[in-house]
């Protein structure tokens, strides 16, 4: 091997140089005086919430992703009463009924939507399926509450908001991250109060674990389930519009790619993407590759960067810190705060039992709904397709 003195010589004195140079600069520029435990705890007490002043009566039909749990419980919590469920599963059905034992089980889906006495239909049914459902209770007189992705191709998207326009009722989209987390019921909360400033940009991670034995045969193939932006991107989507009070963005740039899941070609576990308005950004990355060390099925999280400050939430876990989850961080421009969300109040059941009979938008407004699904749809179709399995 050659040996250059000159060019040995002139590297050195450079790096001489520059560790002189470093030995120049206070020691606070490195945080070493900073105070880790300068930093004011807040837990958020449970408050007692006043009972629901409205109630429905629901029913529910598809229950092919556990999510459809959630989606009950805050309707109930909500004011609504369960009435009946239609799935086709024997399997699932026994799950459901044995969680809330009086509800009635249909033989078919048009019992369900025939029964004038049914306010709202939830379904959380293969998300293919979703839409065509809720094409058909909206045209039936009711309002119809879908797990995400709520709409999977833009022919579907095209239909389902032409119904929608055309009969007046509500298709919402429960977009869980926020809707049901505390920490994001609380973020929002401290934005709207103006504690960070404007909103200027929001990154959202959203890493699950890869169990693909939990997971029935529909998950893997897009055209079932949508691809990885078209799902869990809309959860991320809804997030910085929310956040950002951004009423009308697009997309910037999109990738996908399946880097793990050979098995399946047409998955994909990997997906970003850029969104923006025109006073915000936004970055969101997506993945199925969790460590099964993590002990919970994703590090969530969500940053907020405001003009006078910022917002981290550590939605599910705080590694090597504080235990369980629902955390959020706060800095402005006097201090560092922790905020222990767990007994925050989240209101989208009981909002959207409200706007259901008094025909508002509290829960979420139908532009929002649509622009988030929008976003993600988009992103999804003009995604870069990265490198694949090989």
């Amino acid at each position: 091997m050659d040996f250059n003195r000159r060019d040995f010589l002139r590297k050195g004195a450079t790096s001489a140089a520059g560790m002189a140079a470093a030995t120049m600069f206070p020691m606070n520029m490195y945080s070493n005086h900073l105070d880790a435990n300068n930093i004011r705890e807040i837990v958020l007490p449970k408050k007692t919430i006043a009972p629901p002043k409205n109630s429905i009566k629901f029913s529910v039909i598809g229950i092919n992703h556990g999510h459809i749990y959630g989606m009950v419980d805050s309707l109930i919590k909500g004011g609504g009463t369960l009435v009946a469920v239609y799935a086709k599963e024997e399997d699932l059905l026994k799950n459901f009924t044995k969680r809330y034992p009086s509800v009635k089980v249909t033989k078919s889906a048009d019992e369900i939507i025939e029964d004038n006495t049914i306010q709202l239909v939830a379904s959380a049914a293969i998300p293919i399926e979703r839409a065509p459902i809720g094409i058909k209770v909206m045209k039936s007189g009711k309002d119809y509450m879908t797990d995400k992705p709520g709409i999977l191709t833009f022919e579907q998207f095209h239909e389902v908001k032409k119904v929608q326009k055309e009969t007046g009722r509500i298709y919402s989209i429960t977009y869980s991250e926020r809707l049901a987390n505390p920490a994001s019921v609380m973020a929002g909360k401290l934005v709207n109060e103006g504690a960070i400033g404007k909103v200027i940009q929001t990154i959202g991670l959203g890493p699950h674990i890869m169990r693909p034995e939990s997971r029935p045969d529909w998950f893997f193939y897009p055209e079932k389930a949508g691809g990885i932006l078209c799902d869990i991107g809309s959860h991320q989507c809804d997030q910085f519009l929310y956040y950002t009070n951004s009423t009308k963005a697009e997309v910037s740039t999109s990738q996908i790619g399946n880097f793990g899941t050979p098995k399946y070609p047409n998955y994909q576990d990997f997906g970003d993407m850029m969104v923006r308005s025109n006073h915000a950004t936004g970055y969101i990355r997506i993945d199925w590759f969790t460590p099964k060390g993590l002990g919970t099925w994703g590090d969530g999280r969500t940053f907020i960067l405001g003009t006078e400050g910022y917002i981290e939430m550590r939605k599910y876990i705080d590694i090597a810190g504080r235990p369980k989850g629902n955390h959020l961080f706060l800095v402005d421009q006097k201090e560092t705060k922790y905020f222990d969300c767990n007994e925050v109040h989240m209101p989208y059941g009981e909002q959207l039992v409200n706007d259901v009979v008094e025909r508002t938008e509290t829960a979420m407004s139908q532009d929002h709904c649509f622009l988030a699904t929008e976003l993600a749809l988009t992103a999804q179709k003009e995604a870069f397709r990265l490198n694949t399995t090989s």
